[in-house]
């Protein structure tokens, strides 16, 4: 039994609406301004909430010319050193509270990734809804239950962890005190490719641990996440940014607020198709009810004639016998006289 999640009263969880977050990351660019209009942009585009990082260079790394602290050949910051990379993508601690008062202005929820145990004592001050564990720190499992200690909700990233790393981490969660827990499937490669998505994790992680699931999405285009709601995921997460022209480490694989509303639209529609299971006539099938096949006869027949293959068929529209009385019809006589074109009726057989 799959249990809800609360963010500010909003209820998460199979039967309730898909909760979406617009990561706004290093989408920021260093720039105040534009990392508030980022926020109110994502409200006017659909999202429910939008989400930071709260780390410095030196909470996450130390600055080394070795290549042990660079990125690889291959990767999308190939060559950056990793202490650069966040020099270039963090985001003021400062900032944090004034845009979470913009963003709660507006009815937008607002939280962050928090990277070390600075990091959550600063949220904690700031009062965020609920804490997000990084796909990259699901290991950490101290920084798991510094989070969890705050009682607060705890959704948690799980690219390219184990099964086994996924069960310690939420082992731990709930042993600090964690009573709500998310879990995110995620691929953290930048962009992902759809084919290493996986989407089907999504209900056997779900089912395995008893917590709403949502995706974590780093592919390129909004079809990956519409399709993760199709198969039970409760919150998608995507990276958002005002434009990708503008320089940014993460603006590859965000998409803009055109697509990110596309992408609540989208999800919107598709959670009104998955619907409920019913079988039977819809409310706008009611007037199609009727061009069904049914029996009519198709020729003139005059009273004690025999229904034969040639004066009754099965055609449109459905005014007649069901179809599946024709055996019984052929070789009875008619009560009285057919006209062409006349339904079928257990009053016209003798």
């Amino acid at each position: 039994m799959v249990t809800t999640f609360t963010i500010n009263n909003c209820d998460i969880g199979p039967g309730y609406p898909t909760y979406i977050i617009a990561e706004m990351s290093a989408n920021h660019s260093q720039s105040f301004e534009q990392a508030a209009k980022t926020v109110r942009a994502a409200k006017e585009a659909g999202a429910d909430a939008i989400k930071l990082q709260t780390y410095t260079p030196d909470t996450m790394t130390v600055k080394s010319d070795s290549s042990l602290f660079c990125h690889k050949s291959g990767s999308l910051w190939e060559g950056k050193s990793l202490y650069d990379l966040y020099s270039e993508a963090y985001m003021p601690w400062e900032w944090q509270p004034r845009l979470k008062e913009i963003a709660n202005d507006m009815g937008l929820d607002l939280f962050s990734t928090a990277f070390d145990q600075t990091a959550v004592d600063f949220l904690e001050e700031m009062n965020v809804p609920v804490h997000k564990v990084a796909s990259f720190e699901i290991v950490d499992i101290p920084l798991i239950e510094k989070m969890a200690k705050t009682g607060k909700p705890l959704i948690i990233s799980t690219g390219m962890a184990t099964l086994a790393e996924i069960d310690e981490a939420v082992t731990a969660a709930k042993g600090a005190g964690a009573t709500q827990i998310a879990l995110l499937k995620c691929n953290s490669a930048y962009p992902a490719p759809p084919g290493e998505m996986n989407l089907r994790t999504i209900p056997h992680m779900a089912e395995g641990f008893g917590v709403p699931v949502g995706l974590s999405d780093h592919t390129l285009g909004i079809e990956v996440p519409v399709a993760a709601v199709a198969v039970g995921a409760c919150i998608i997460e995507k990276h958002f940014t005002l434009s990708r022209d503008i320089p940014s480490p993460d603006r590859a694989f965000s998409i803009e607020p055109h697509e990110l509303k596309a992408l609540v639209d989208a999800i919107r529609t598709a959670e009104k198709a998955l619907g409920r299971v019913y079988y039977g006539v819809s409310e706008k099938e009611t007037q199609s009810r009727v061009f069904r096949r049914s029996l009519f006869v198709v020729k003139d027949m005059k009273a004690g004639e025999t229904f034969t293959e040639e004066n009754v068929r099965s055609i449109r529209p459905g005014y007649g016998l069901p179809p599946k009385f024709l055996k019984e019809v052929l070789g009875r006589k008619s009560a009285r006289d057919i006209k062409c074109g006349t339904p079928l009726s257990w009053d016209c057989i003798s």
